[in-house]
């Protein structure tokens, strides 16, 4: 289990965008980042190309990812950004594993 999954609320903690706050996008789990909505912004320069989709070509910005050790999950508890835990639940025959929010200890 990954400690920052899809449409989580996240602090960025270093950078250009650092102490902001935005929901992941995207988790790119085998190089080990994350995609911000609306944060670590690039401009992409696109040529011309013949088919219909982007036939004038030009620049487009979008988000860069950003290495999931450089962001912290926002717990919806106690609102911070905080160091995540896990808990081991047992239910009948299966076992679940659950995020904890190590400061105030709310699931999420």
């Amino acid at each position: 289990m990954q400690r920052i999954k899809t449409d989580d609320l996240v602090q960025i903690t270093t950078g250009k965008d650092a102490g902001k706050q935005g929901r992941v996008l995207e988790v790119l789990t085998d190089r080990s980042k994350v995609i911000v909505e609306g944060h670590n912004m690039i401009t992409k320069h696109l040529r011309p190309q013949t088919s219909a989709s982007n036939a004038e070509g030009g620049r487009i910005t979008l988000e860069a990812p950003i290495h999931m050790s450089n962001v912290m999950p926002v717990c919806p508890g106690c609102d911070a950004p905080v160091r995540v835990g896990y808990e081991l639940a047992e239910q009948g025959e299966r076992r679940s594993k659950t995020r904890v929010c190590k400061a105030c200890g709310t699931h999420f």
